[in-house]
Parts: C-alpha cells; structure tokens; sequence
C-alpha cells in the first residue's frame, strides 16, 4: 500500500513511517516495495526529444515509464510547463497529452517536465525537464521572397523549320545581326542537331528519343552572326527551332546534302533552296513542350554589422526548392536537400536554425545557395516535374531574429538589399545530376568584407500560393559515410568504385588536376558486362542520368553535391584520377526503434536488406526508387508501411506526408496516384484503391501504433470525401482499377486476371478500417454497411464453390487472388479451410515458387502461416529458386527489387520486400494492437526456426520478445512496458507465471493476459 500524503516522489515520510502498526515487527520483506515505484525514463513533444521550431498550437507530450517488478500501472500525471501545471490529472494515459495551458507565443522556448503516480499513491520523482520552441505560429514575416532574374530565354517567337521529307538529315543556314554583346542562343531538334555560329560550333545535342524537349542554350558575342545547323530526323516529325536573343534569325536556307565548308560564314549558300516554316512554338506536333537549360543555381548574400552583443539567434528560412546558408562562413546545420518536398500550392515549410554561436558584435554575413529540386525542375520527364502549376525559379525566404542582452532585438530579413549572382552549381537535377565549376566559385562570399559589387541586386519573387508552416517532421540528413568496397578499371582513364552496398545519396570525391578538367561520376546499381557502370531512364528525356560534373579549380579539391540524391552501388569517374572517393548515404533521418534476429541467416539478410531499402526511400515522402522516378506512389506506401512502422519512428513523417495526400486530393474527393503530385497520376494509371486507400490505411495506422488521433481529426473531411467518390464509381457493386497486383512473374506490369478483385478487397478493407476509425474519435459512419455489401457481392462474383476465388479472365490458379481474401478476414467462414488448402496444394505444386506481384507478396506468408500453413509459409520464405525472395539473394542482392528477375529495372524498391512483415509478427510474434501498443499480442509460429528475437521501442516503452525450442519445447520472455497489456499465446501446455492470468486455449496454444512486466514461459 502506499497512501499519497506519505509519500513525497515515491519516498515515504519517516516520520509517517514510524507511525505505521508495522514498527517493531521482524519484516521478511519491505512494506513499500521498490517494485513498484514508477520512474520517467524518457520524454517526447510532437514525438521529437526537443522541438526547435513548431507551429502546433497545442503540442502533445508523451512520457516512458519503468518499473521493477510487474503489474505496475500510472493512475495519475501532473504536467508543468514554465509555471502552468495541469494539476493531477486521474489518468493511465502517457501518450499524446495536448498542452492545455495559456496560449503558446511565438518565437518562444518552453520548457516542461511531468511526474507520475502508481496505482498505490505514490508519485514518481519528476522527469528531467525538455522543451520545445515555437516557431512564426502564424505571425507574418517581415522577409520577402527574393531571388535573380530569370535570365532563361523564350522561345516566342521562333518557328519550326524543315525541308522536304521528315526523315533524314538537313544542313540549315540563316542570318541575324544582334547588338555588339553578350546574347542567349536557345536551339532543338526533333530528333537531334550540330550548330555553328560563324564556323564554330556552339551547341550539339546528343542522339536520344524526345531530344527535342530540351532547349539547348549557348551564350554569343552579337553582331552580323551566320548561324548553321546540321539537323537529324529518324522518325515522325522533323523540325529544327531556335531563337538568338530578341533578333529574329532571316533568310533560312536548307540542303539535303552536305557540302564541304557549308557551315563557314563565307559559303556561297545561293542555290540552297528556301527552308520550310512549319509552325510557329506553340503550334504543331511539339505543342509548348520545349524546356529550356536551366540557369545557374543563384548565391544570394547580405552582410549587416551589430553593435551590441548577441544572446539569442534564429534562422526562419524556406528556400525554393532547395537552400544551403553560411554565416560568417561557417554552415548552418547539418540538414540536406531542405525544406520538404510538398504541393507548394498548398503547403510550403520553413526551418528554424539556432544560428547563437555564429554571430558577432561588429560585421557579418549571410550567404544562401539555392537549389531546384522538384520546384524548379527543367529537365523533361514522364511524370511532367518540368511543368506543375507550382513550378518556379529559386527562391529565398528568410529571416534571422537576434536578441541582445538588453532586451533589444535585430531583424535582418531578405528584401531588396540583397545581391544575388549565378553560382558555381552551373545545373542541377534531381534526375540528372550537378555540374559544379570550382572556376566559378567566389572565394569568402559568405564572409564579411566580400566584394560583391558585381553581384546584381535581387528581384522580388512572387510568393508561392501554399501556407508558409514550420517544417514539423525529420530533416534528411547525411547519416553515414562509406568506403568503397573495392576500385576497377575496365578501360584506361574509367575508375569504378563498388561502394560494397545499394545506397541513396552521393559521392564525395578529392582531386587533384589542372583547372577546367571536368570529372565525370556516373551512378548507377549495376554495372555493364565490360564492368562500366550501367544507367538507363527512360522515363527522363535525354542521355544524361545520375551523373555529376565537376570542373576543377586547379588544386587538390574536396566536392560533393548539394542539391540532388542518386541511388546507386556503383560510382564510375572519368576526366581524372580520384585521390579519394566516398559514398554519401542520405536520407530522413528517421530513428531506429526495433532489432530482429532469428536462427535462419537468409531470414536476417530479409531484414537488413529492407531497412535499407526502406530508408534509401525515405526522401521527405515515401518513394518507389531513388533511382528512377523518385515519386511518392501510394501503392507502395500502402504496402510498406507495416514494416516501416515496425523498424523506424514514422509518425512525424508520415504525419507530413498524409497531408501531402490531402493537399494533393482533388475537388472531386479522388486521390492521385503519386504524392505529391505535379498534376500526373489523376488520370494516367488511374483510379487504383490497392494505390489510394492508403489514405484510410495510415490513418488507422497511426491510431494503432501511436494512439494518435488528432491526425485522424484532422483528416476525416477529406477521408469522408475520398471514401464517398470510391463508392460513387463502383460498378455492379465492385471496385475497379487501372492496376491491381502489379509485377508478377513474367509480367511488366498490370496482371492478367480480373483486377476488380484485388479493387474491392483493398476498398473493403479501407472501408472497414475507416468505420473502426471512426469508433475510435467518436464518428458515425455508413462504412461498415457499405462494406458488408461490398463484400457480398465479392464473394458472390469470385469465389468458385469449388473452393478458391477466381476470375474470368485468370490464366490460372492466382495466388494474390486467394491470400488477399484471406489475409483480409473476407473468406465466408465455411470456406477458409478449403481457400486455404487450396493455395497450400497449388504452392507445393509449384515447388514452394512464388506466383505473385507485389499485392500477393505482401500477404501470402501471413495468410499460410495464420491458417495453419506456417511450415509451408516458411518454405516460401526460404526458397531460392526463381521467383523467389532467396533467389534474389542468391544473385547479389543487398536490398530488395522491383521485379523477380535479375534484370529487374530497381534493386531499391521496398513493395515487394514486405515479406519482413511475416519475420516481425508471425516468426518474432509481435503483432501491433491497437491504441499505441497499449494491447498487443504475442503468438511466434513453429516452424524450422530454431529461435528469434524482436526488440520494439513502442511509444509506451520497450517490448521484447524472445523465444528459444529446446528438445521440442519452447521457453517464450515477453517484456511488456507500463501501460500496455500483451496477450501471450504459447505453444503447447505451460503454466502461468503468478501475476499472468489464463485466458482460453486455441489451436494448440495456451493464451494468456499480461501487464508490465518481464514474463518467461515454459
């Protein structure tokens, strides 16, 4: 017992204690037992440590405790934050505690600590005190957005040429006379062109499909010029456009052969014929689908003087699409590729820098890099980057708020002060690459005293239409640094660095060469057959991938990329020799939380491959590959997130990213396929529920591993909206989609059977989850109903009485079309056994081969292994002929694939590598809940493991499973934290351990209840 005027942080009072009946009495054991004395061993705001920089109204609080013994249980809290206290507080609830004191200000620290009570009285010591600090919290900025002026030339004007035939070769020649400086000269081709200006050539674009989606830009010296142009068309439409300057280029001449000198100012060209006007840019096959080069990323810089000393410094800053910030010469903060990538229609972050210990009383400066990222992108690709309502020129939002000592405070915002100039990072492409001219690099710019005199001034920018918000959720950092594993060199003058692991990021590289030698590093995953690095995009225009350009300065030099990410193993460099090459690994950098371990090697490779994977995706959205598209599809978010939310701590980045699923929700309710999106995914590929329905998925998801339901309030307009169009465009009372299980063996895409089963089972899972949702924060939906009928008319439709779903246009037996039903609790009750035995005899048939996408492989194992197949579910697991998980291992592979086949197009794709899921929850045994881990249930499957391990940081604290078979028997510890309760299921006959209670028997395990804890079994 432990009454609570007699305890003061869970002592007792001597005083009260000599007063007790027990005095004198010989105890055997303390009448106040240390056990039960509850400890906060960790604190968290917003599910971060500390929160430097939040724009949330009411922060949530949540606290970890500890205890000895068992069954030990918080009954009360008190919260103080900076002279408000809640009070106690009669509540176990240690997760998501809004603030509720006075109205948070902005710009301000906050610092809070909490103390608990235990079930006997007695209060905890108090924790250590954290805080958090609140950024703008809406107040308006006194900054501007600033950046240079577009210097990028139009092609207004211009008209497409050609002679004769579309197909073939043509030599062009024209006249122009521009004034006595420096112009832009923009040109394409369909498909690919040499240009001369005055007999020397200027421009040549490289033979590629679509080439002419890029305008290629050189810089002349005006005059009378005599532009020429060899033009080479292999298929369809042949043209040729260019424009110099504001001059209009006259008297174009065309031949279908070639003549020597033709391209030299003094060729007589008078028998050339007249060249033919096509179309004017705009108009004709080509449309306004021409992206010019881009300008160079822009420096902007400002230097002011204090005169009084600092004590508090902060950065507010958010840089289109992409900034890098010095003060004084020294980097602020260790975050890349920032802020967020969001729908800059709807949302833009800003991040908050503690810049204290960079600034002095007297001169200083302030100096920003910009770079492109999605924003800004120019280079043409499949999923329209170049072209979103969005898209824009870099540009500059910050602020630096410093205080003095005396309670005064200086402002330097960016305003039309600033000077700006074209930088060194002469591109860069999320797709393509950087190219980086040390030459150009102005020494000390962000220092004081530069001369920057030839910088121009800035321009006011237009501000982005989205909400200006505090960047809430994880930075993406450079989180390791890795040494090549091993240096070839196929061919005289090409090193190839193996960095001995698939990885997303870039390579750091040390030279030492003479200035303007340009150093070419090609990323790619796999190499050639003659050992060079491998990299083909096709959904990007143009030959260039993945590849960064350096140009050095003449010294030995030290560069790295800043404003793109690859995905690679492999690294080839030419131009020269590296001294020094490293692999840069960046991602979000988001916390581990959880280790597995098990007997069964190939099963633990399963599980670093997919961590690595998974954070390889992890770019401020979930994305499909570094590689490739580098786009948030929702599929595969939907597919990966049990195990993302199983190995890493994803609330706060998939709390952004779920509102980047409702920026991105169109009017009509419907979701885009990629997230965010520039427009693409509306219509293409699309509608998808297996892709969309991981609106309602992560929702629920975030209730059942975080407690959180203040995102689920938030969301449930939009849900309601999204689930109401779903519904709305059922056909005969089934769901249909322009996917289903995607990838299967043999297949480069949609799968051949009747995709509306695997639509409806998602919709109906979807529906359900939403419904359980709204239970939970106390809404009334018609869900449950809706998916009652929808189920009906499925099993209706698809289930053969024979004993297995099917549909009309299957080639076959079809694996997903069976284990989804299943896994999804949609099997009439009297037909599990025989849907079940039926996909067990087909997977034997098939020697234990997989015949799935990436829908089937989510959920096979666990529908075997929870319908009394865990034997055969293991088999799968461990087989390693083709198409299987093992074959991919036994082919090199260190992270998981798209596709089943070695020349699968990404080794870095996490949708089909869900086969950890059943490693977790079905070998390990920990199954999630609900609320937060608050009740969870262990049940290990016995199959040819001999033992394994789980370890979980849930947000209650931590949760281990461990289980041993020795001689037949298994000997199971469970470590349940304050707060939770764990259902334990336990093989074969055992007795409970005192303090766990015996619930029922089932299927051959004995199920039992327990609180906090340590308990071991057998």
């Amino acid at each position: 017992m432990c009454i609570e005027d007699q305890c003061i942080g869970g002592r007792v009072r001597r005083r009260d204690f000599l007063k007790t009946p027990a005095v004198g009495v010989a105890l055997s054991a303390p009448l106040f037992s240390a056990g039960s004395r509850l400890r906060v061993t960790g604190t968290t705001v917003e599910y971060a440590d500390a929160l430097l920089g939040t724009d949330v109204e009411r922060p949530r609080l949540s606290w970890v405790l500890a205890a000895d013994g068992t069954g030990v249980r918080q009954t009360a809290y008190e919260i103080e934050v900076d002279g408000w206290s809640s009070g106690k507080v009669d509540s176990g609830e240690t997760v998501g505690i809004a603030y509720g004191g006075p109205a948070l200000r902005p710009r301000t620290r906050y610092h809070w600590r909490v103390r608990v009570w235990d079930g006997d009285g007695c209060a905890s010591e108090w924790s250590e005190r954290s805080w958090w600090e609140t950024g703008l919290l809406g107040a308006p900025w006194q900054a501007r957005w600033i950046g240079a002026a577009d210097a990028s030339p139009s092609l207004a004007g211009a008209s497409w040429i050609w002679s004769g035939d579309p197909v073939g070769t043509r030599w062009f020649r024209g006249v122009v006379t521009v004034p006595d400086n420096v112009v832009t000269l923009v040109a394409t081709a369909d498909d690919d062109f040499t240009l001369f200006v005055d007999g020397r050539e200027v421009l040549r674009s490289p033979e590629t499909a679509d080439g002419w989606k890029i305008g290629r830009r050189a810089e002349v010296t005006g005059g009378r010029l005599v532009v020429a142009a060899r033009v080479t068309n292999r298929a369809g439409n042949g043209g040729f456009l260019l424009r110099l300057g504001n001059s209009p280029v006259t008297g174009w001449k065309a031949s279908a052969t070639e003549v020597p000198g033709w391209e030299q100012p003094g060729f007589d060209d008078g028998a050339w014929p007249e060249a033919t006007v096509l179309h004017p840019y705009g108009q004709g096959p080509w449309g306004s689908g021409v992206t010019v080069e881009e300008d160079p990323g822009p420096l902007l810089r400002k230097e002011f003087v204090l005169a009084k000393p600092v004590s508090r410094a902060r950065l507010y800053i958010s840089g289109m699409a992409y900034h890098e910030t010095e003060i004084n010469g020294l980097r602020v903060g260790d975050r890349v590729l920032e802020p967020g990538f969001t729908d800059y229609d709807r949302t833009v972050l800003y991040s908050v820098h503690d810049v204290t210990s960079s600034l002095r009383p007297g001169g200083n400066a302030i100096g920003v890099a910009l770079g492109r990222g999605f924003y800004g992108m120019r280079t043409p690709n499949v999923f329209g980057w170049e072209r979103p309502s969005w898209h824009g020129e870099p540009r500059l939002l910050a602020q630096l708020e410093i205080s003095h000592p005396d309670g005064t405070t200086t402002t330097v915002a960016s305003d039309g002060t600033w000077r700006v100039t074209a930088g060194p990072t002469r591109s860069n492409s999320l797709y393509t690459g950087e190219t980086y001219d040390a030459r150009l690099a102005p020494s000390g710019w962000t220092s004081p005293g530069f001369d920057d005199r030839e910088w121009e001034p800035v321009v006011p920018m237009a501000a982005p239409k989205g909400v200006v918000r505090a960047q809430e959720h994880e930075p993406i950092r450079v989180v390791e640094t890795v040494t090549p594993a091993g240096v070839s060199e196929p061919s005289p003058g090409v090193v190839v660095a193996d960095m001995g692991r698939t990885m997303s990021g870039w390579t750091r590289i040390t030279v030492d060469a003479p200035a303007g030698t340009v150093v070419r590093l090609l990323h790619g995953e796999t190499l050639n057959p003659d050992g060079t690095v491998r990299m083909a995009n096709r959904y990007v225009t143009g030959p260039r991938q993945q590849l960064d350009e350096y140009v050095c300065g003449g010294a030995r030099e030290t560069w790295e990329p800043r404003f793109s990410y690859k995905g690679f193993r492999y690294v080839q460099v030419t131009g020269a020799r590296p001294v020094e090459l490293a692999g840069r690994v960046v991602h979000s950098d988001v916390r581990k939380v959880s280790a597995f371990r098990c007997s069964e090697p190939l099963f633990e490779r399963y599980d670093a491959a997919m961590r690595r994977t998974v954070t390889n995706n992890l770019h401020d959205i979930p994305t499909d590959t570094p590689v490739f598209e580098k786009n948030g599809w929702t599929g595969d978010a939907q597919l990966g997130a049990p195990s993302m939310l199983a190995e890493f701590g994803m609330a706060r980045f998939l709390t952004k990213w779920i509102g980047d699923l409702a920026d991105s929700q169109e009017q009509s309710g419907q979701l885009p396929l990629i997230v965010p999106s520039g427009g693409w995914g509306g219509k293409e590929m699309s509608p998808a529920p297996e892709w969309t329905t991981v609106y309602p998925f992560l929702l629920r998801e975030m209730y059942r591993v975080y407690a959180d339901t203040r995102v689920a309030e938030r969301h449930w307009p939009a849900l309601v909206r999204y689930l109401d169009w779903e519904i709305a465009r059922l056909r005969d009372g089934l769901a249909v989609t322009a996917l289903g299980d995607y990838h299967p063996p043999g297949v480069p895409g949609v799968p051949p059977e009747d995709t509306r089963l695997t639509a409806t089972t998602y919709l109906y899972r979807g529906l359900v989850l939403t419904a359980e949702l709204g239970e939970v924060i106390g809404k009334t939906t018609r869900y449950r109903s809706v998916a009652d009928g929808l189920l009906k008319t499925f099993n209706a439709t698809f289930l053969d009485p024979s004993g297995h779903y099917r549909t009309a246009k299957d080639p076959g037996y079809r694996q997903t079309s069976n284990a989804v039903p299943l896994a999804f609790g949609m099997v009439p009750p009297g037909s599990v056994a025989a849907v079940a035995g039926r996909l067990a005899d087909e997977l034997k048939a098939r020697g234990n081969r997989l015949d799935v996408g990436c829908l089937g492989a989510h959920v096979l194992l666990q529908a075997l292994s929870d319908n009394g197949y865990a034997d055969l579910a293991h088999a799968v697991a461990a087989e390693r002929a083709h198409p299987s998980w093992g074959y991919w291992f036994d082919n090199g592979a260190d992270t998981m694939w798209e596709m089943w086949d070695t020349a699968t197009r990404s080794r870095n794709h996490y949708y089909k590598g869900t086969v950890v899921e059943w490693l977790y929850t079905r070998i390990a045994g920990l199954r999630p809940g609900d609320a937060g881990f608050r009740t969870f249930t262990v049940r290990p499957e016995i199959t040819k493991v001999s033992w394994a391990r789980m370890d979980f940081e849930s947000v209650r604290g931590r949760i281990s499973v461990a289980w041993s078979v020795v001689d037949g028997r298994m000997r199971l510890t469970v470590e349940v934290p304050v707060g939770s309760t764990a259902e334990i299921h336990v093989p074969g006959s055992t007795e409970a351990p005192a303090g766990a209670r015996h619930l029922r028997t089932d299927r051959g395990y004995h199920v039992f209840s327990a609180p906090q804890g340590r308990w071991t079994f057998g």
